[in-house]
């Protein structure tokens, strides 16, 4: 008789969100777009930049993106507890959320949100570095999906 094992799968949703243009700022206005949903839906937000520049667009972003529309945010470093939060690789205050990354690795973070998405541009080294994630999320036993925008 064949024994059955259960085999323990992470329950993070993971998506790779793929635009198609190359430009940079295309990126960041999707990721406030997203942060955006996702606050509405009453689910907190962290959105992890590539480094302390693009945390500081993101932030500049969130405030005039969307004219009619304020997102509540802040960086981590002056409000980690905000609704939508801007960082690199803290520890986020409020699990189950959603991570946004811009970065081009994984977060260390990823078992502390209940999803995650990836934005990819047609840029030719995030590209490399978003199948690169892609891959590593498989090697980690999660199922991501690819989402065409």
């Amino acid at each position: 008789m064949a024994r059955s094992y259960n085999i323990w799968r992470p329950t993070v949703r993971i998506e790779f969100y793929v635009l198609s243009s190359a430009i940079p700022a295309d990126r960041l206005r999707a990721a406030c777009q997203l942060a955006m949903k996702a606050w509405r839906a009453g689910m907190p937000v962290f959105l992890r930049g590539s480094d302390a520049t693009q945390c500081a667009e993101l932030d500049d972003w969130l405030w005039r993106f969307k004219a009619e529309s304020f997102v509540p945010h802040s960086l981590y470093e002056e409000d980690a507890q905000a609704p939508v939060v801007i960082g690199l690789d803290e520890e986020p205050a409020c699990v189950q959320g959603v991570l946004i990354n811009l970065g081009s690795t994984l977060s260390p973070q990823v078992e502390h949100f209940s999803r995650v998405i990836e934005i990819v541009n047609q840029e030719p080294d995030l590209l490399t570095a978003c199948r690169e994630n892609f891959r590593s999320y498989r090697q980690r036993g999660y199922d991501p999906k690819r989402v065409e925008l």
